[in-house]
C-alpha cells in the first residue's frame, strides 16, 4: 500500500475490503504518526541542544573574562605592592646614607676647625717691612718658624 491510498482511506473514514485492511491501515497511520512525531521530538531536542551548547559557550568565554580581569587585577595589585616597597627601602637607604655623609661632613668640619686652630697657634711669626717709592714697592719679608 502507499501513502495515498492509505490517506484517501482514512478521508473516507471507510474500510475499502475487509477488517484486517482497515487494522493494517490503522497500523500504517500510526506508525506514520510515530515517525513524525520522532522526528518532531528529536528536532525539539536538537534545537534545545544546540541553544544549550551555545549558552555554555559564552558561559564559559564569561568566566574566562572574568578569571583574566582577576589575575590581571591581582596582579596590578602585586605589581603595586612591590613597587610600594621598593620605594620605602629606596627612601631608608637614602636617608640612612644621608645621616652618614651629614655625619661624616661634621665631623670633616670639626676636624678642620680644629687643625685650623692649632695651625694658628703654633705658627711662627712673620716680619717684614717694605717701602713704596714713586713706582714701586720694596718688600721684604722674614718668617721665622718655632
Amino acid at each position: 500500500m502507499d501513502i495515498q491510498t492509505v490517506s484517501t482511506a482514512l478521508s473516507e473514514e471507510t474500510c475499502l475490503v475487509d477488517n484486517e485492511q482497515c487494522i493494517n491501515l490503522e497500523k500504517t497511520a500510526i506508525k506514520i504518526q510515530s515517525w513524525w512525531r520522532g522526528i518532531m521530538v528529536r528536532r525539539t531536542l536538537l534545537h534545545a541542544a544546540l541553544g544549550a551548547w551555545a549558552i555554555q559557550c559564552w558561559w564559559r568565554s564569561m568566566q574566562n573574562k572574568m578569571q583574566e580581569q582577576r589575575r590581571s587585577l591581582a596582579l596590578k595589585l602585586y605589581t603595586c605592592q612591590e613597587w610600594a616597597v621598593v620605594k620605602v627601602q629606596a627612601h631608608v637607604r637614602m636617608w640612612r646614607t644621608r645621616r652618614r655623609f651629614l655625619q661624616a661632613r661634621q665631623a670633616a668640619c670639626i676636624i678642620q676647625s680644629h687643625w685650623r686652630w692649632h695651625a694658628s697657634q703654633s705658627r711662627g711669626m712673620i716680619r717684614g717691612r717694605y717701602e713704596v717709592r714713586a713706582s714701586q714697592l720694596e718688600l721684604d719679608i722674614e718668617i721665622l718658624m718655632t
